[in-house]
């Protein structure tokens, strides 16, 4: 005999609104604009990596501790110390010392990421007029600064000690500067001296 089960609630599933908008608008935008024979040629976002450094982490271990717990908050995801590669006697660094904190995104993390980048944080940076579309490395990839962890609303204020910044790099699957260019534009990156 056949056990009954209890009906549960099904799971929703939310894709997010950027993951959509690639594939109902970037993917086609980008296809009209580099002639792409097949859809595998068209490039895509392949993973966010988010990097910060902690300065005076040498001599406070607390700073990497706050740092770590800062970018789990704004990512979504746990962050993980950065060791020194080194000893450097005249920073009073020793090898495997945490130095920073860093989280690499990839999938509906990254699209989340991204949007609330785009559509909340970088419009909080106070006189902005877009970011510099000249910060390519020639390889498809793209990395920004950020001089603020308090620009992502996930911060609180009240309790941040100390302002400081991250690196974030977008890797992509592009060949060129210009398709990765494109697809970040399309994606809503707010580039300057670019019109709509």
């Amino acid at each position: 005999m056949a056990k009954a089960t209890t009906p549960t609630s099904p799971s929703v599933k939310v894709t997010p609104r950027l993951k959509t908008k690639y594939n109902s608008e970037v993917v086609p935008a980008l296809q009209k604009r580099f002639n792409y024979k097949s859809l595998m040629q068209v490039p895509r976002l392949e993973k966010i990596a988010i990097n910060r450094g902690v300065n005076g982490a040498v001599n406070d271990k607390k700073l990497v501790d706050i740092a770590l717990e800062e970018m789990t908050t704004i990512s979504g995801q746990k962050a993980v110390a950065t060791m020194s590669k080194k000893d450097i006697s005249n920073f009073k660094l020793r090898k495997h010392m945490p130095i920073g904190a860093k989280v690499t995104l990839r999938g509906e993390k990254m699209y989340e990421f991204l949007d609330r980048l785009i559509a909340v944080a970088l419009p909080r940076v106070r006189d902005f007029k877009g970011v510099n579309e000249k910060s390519f490395d020639g390889r498809g990839n793209y990395t920004m600064g950020v001089t603020e962890q308090i620009i992502f609303p996930e911060i609180d204020i009240d309790k941040v000690n100390r302002i400081t910044g991250m690196d974030i790099t977008f890797v992509t699957t592009a060949q060129t500067d210009e398709e990765a260019f494109e697809l970040l534009k399309e994606l809503g990156m707010p580039f300057k001296n670019v019109k709509k």
